[in-house]
């Protein structure tokens, strides 16, 4: 069998569980507000003055270390998932 049709057949990421779900979604919420606060920076600065702009970074930050966070949760289920389905192929 060529390589691409093999690939193609096997299964790349794990089903995604419910835990993975929610820190998915979390990571999407984030993601966003991280957009809407770094394009109104100028309206939250001059609403709440300069506390404001730390509010931003943390957001940032926090957003940041998530980010790793899921990726690494992310690629150890992926990785179990694949490693469990090469082992049952196996005669």
């Amino acid at each position: 069998m060529p390589l691409w049709l093999d690939l193609l057949r096997t299964p790349m990421a794990a089903p995604e569980t419910d835990d993975l779900r929610v820190m998915r979604r979390t990571w999407q919420i984030l993601c966003v507000a991280c957009a809407v606060s770094v394009l109104a920076i100028a309206p939250l600065v001059a609403l709440l003055g300069r506390p404001a702009s730390f509010a931003v970074a943390a957001l940032l930050v926090t957003t940041a270390l998530y980010t790793a966070l899921y990726g690494f949760r992310k690629n150890r289920a992926d990785e179990a998932f694949i490693s469990a389905s090469v082992v049952e192929e196996r005669p």
